[in-house]
């Protein structure tokens, strides 16, 4: 299934809320990069990880 991730969004990992907002980097062959507020720089396999996208923040 594709994402509808695309760089900007801004998402939650629902399993590490402790890591806050993140902003979507990039979004290539199912690995999206996310910036996240208290972890950085990620790469999650979206095949393993559904983010949840925040709307309206």
């Amino acid at each position: 299934m594709r994402s509808i991730l695309e760089p900007g969004m801004i998402v939650r990992h629902p399993d590490r809320p402790d890591w806050g907002l993140g902003q979507v980097q990039s979004n290539i062959a199912g690995k999206i990069t996310v910036n996240f507020e208290h972890a950085g720089k990620v790469v999650i396999d979206e095949a393993r990880v559904q983010l949840v996208a925040e709307f309206g923040l």
